[in-house]
């Protein structure tokens, strides 16, 4: 059996790779990617301790959270595809919506 230290730790090298790709890198795909790595590692998070409460509750908010995060997914990937269109770059550094 794993100890749940082993999740945990897995989780917060997740959580650091996505916050650090999202500070790092300017362009709006892999934001949303971090983003979505982070929530990733949240739900691990979750999970672990649920598994190590014996809870159902923690597996349960997992699920809404994913519900989310598919939401999330959908209206921003929308909102990037209009993004590009109008500007034709995903660079954040060049996308000012303010000025035509």
């Amino acid at each position: 059996m794993v100890p749940v230290a082993y999740y945990l730790i897995l989780a917060a090298v997740l959580f650091c790779i996505g916050m650090t790709a999202f500070l790092i890198r300017r362009n709006v795909i892999t934001m949303f990617m971090s983003i979505e790595l982070m929530l990733n590692a949240v739900n691990l998070t979750f999970v672990a301790f649920s598994h190590m409460w014996h809870e159902v509750s923690g597996q349960i908010f997992v699920f809404f959270v994913m519900v989310v995060a598919a939401a999330e997914s959908a209206v921003g990937l929308a909102i990037i595809i209009a993004l590009f269109r109008s500007r034709r770059t995903l660079n954040v550094d060049h996308v000012n919506l303010m000025k035509n």
